[in-house]
């Protein structure tokens, strides 16, 4: 068995590769790159804001026009290897509409950096926007954190940062999370196509699994994923949610009806649709003065 109930790497490529599974993900990310173009034409922005010593290390902030509005921070997919901040920027529509400030985070991709940087990377990107959330008029006490596949991933590992004891900043800087088509495991990637470009070592594997280190405390979540992608997007969505609950956290599971892997954050940029409706509500139900430190 080469993992869990899959023989062959061509079986995990089924569950794992857009192009086996007959997906066009060209298309999709056509469609987010067009839509991020008109998003950025249409609202407020400050695009390419550092937020460390790398070129890559930027991050492009959304501003709601009301002072002190919660901030969502979103982190893009794409394997970790492919795509940038500016492909969704599309996701800032919605959230800006509803009063929430929105941030998404770019960083730099493998194989240039190992996914330990990534999340190092991922995690300075919060450290910053909660000191400086002031500067742009939002409110760094209602810091949200939202993110697609391998940005799913980095939601997570977020969500079970250590920021009192890593960064000097108070433990419950994030509030809540919604983790949309997330990668929570990451057992089956070094037997897959992904290997080549995302180089994993075992010890790599073993720390950015965030189901192998859910936290007791840590702010309330959303598991969110397409009904139409694979079983194995399914599952690591379940299982993490589950892993989740078992330690009393807060969190739940929203399944999106005729969505898939690409179609599962569409919805950003309506406030009626069912992801945003969830994110809202989510959002206005998060207490901010809560400390679970």
């Amino acid at each position: 068995m080469l993992y869990r109930n899959f023989e062959t790497q061509a079986q995990l490529d089924a569950e794992y590769s857009p192009q086996k599974a007959g997906i066009d993900s060209s298309a999709y990310m056509d469609w987010y790159t067009t839509n991020s173009t008109k998003v950025r034409s249409e609202l407020s922005c400050q695009l390419n804001v550092p937020f460390g010593y790398t070129r890559a290390e930027h991050l492009d902030i959304f501003p709601a026009p009301q002072p002190e509005a919660p901030i969502m921070v979103f982190i893009h997919g794409g394997y970790w290897m492919m795509a940038s901040s500016k492909e969704f920027s599309f996701v800032a529509k919605g959230m800006v509409s509803a009063g929430i400030t929105t941030v998404v985070v770019n960083y730099e991709l493998c194989p240039k950096v190992t996914i330990d940087e990534i999340v190092r990377q991922t995690r300075a990107a919060i450290a910053w926007v909660y000191q400086n959330a002031k500067s742009f008029g939002a409110d760094p006490n209602r810091i949200y954190v939202s993110g697609h596949s391998a940005g799913g991933h980095l939601t997570a590992m977020s969500m079970i940062t250590k920021w009192e004891r890593d960064y000097g900043l108070p433990s419950n800087i994030i509030k809540a999370g919604c983790a949309i088509s997330g990668l929570f495991d990451l057992m089956p990637f070094p037997y897959t196509w992904l290997q080549p470009k995302i180089q994993l070592t075992w010890g790599e594997v073993l720390r950015n699994s965030p189901i192998q280190h859910i936290p007791q405390i840590a702010g309330s979540l959303i598991v969110t994923y397409g009904e139409k992608e694979t079983s194995e997007f399914h599952r690591q969505s379940q299982d993490f949610l589950n892993a989740w609950l078992n330690k009393s956290l807060q969190g739940e599971c929203l399944i999106q009806p005729g969505k898939n892997h690409f179609t599962a954050i569409d919805g950003f940029l309506n406030t009626d649709s069912l992801l945003c409706k969830a994110i809202l509500t989510h959002i206005g139900t998060v207490n901010p003065s809560n400390n679970p430190s």
